[in-house]
């Protein structure tokens, strides 16, 4: 018999999403882009969450986004559940490529 259990997080749902994403930004991200994603994150009704190692925090706070003192070069997993999971991913994931608008 097979636990199920150990197979969910590896099943495709359209309720929930992830994705890696690395922080461009010469500064990391400080407050400005905090505050960018936390308001871009608050767009959308999905619960979304940023995982940094061990640390996991709502993308909606800036507080907590900031807890993360995430450096340039950080891989962070951004993951969403609920019905407008993807489309929150992939805006929050281009913000990250295009560096929060800053050009270093």
């Amino acid at each position: 018999m097979i636990d199920n259990s150990e197979l969910r997080d590896e099943a495709p749902s359209g309720d929930s999403a992830a994705r890696t994403v690395v922080v461009a930004n010469q500064l990391g991200l400080h407050a400005r882009p905090a505050a960018r994603l936390a308001q871009e994150a608050q767009n959308f009704e999905a619960a979304i969450t940023i995982v940094s190692e061990s640390q996991e925090v709502d993308a909606k706070s800036i507080l907590d986004i900031l807890t993360l003192a995430a450096a340039q070069g950080s891989a962070l997993e951004l993951r969403a559940e609920g019905a407008d999971a993807a489309p929150a991913l992939d805006c929050l994931e281009e913000l990250f490529k295009n560096r929060f608008g800053e050009e270093k």
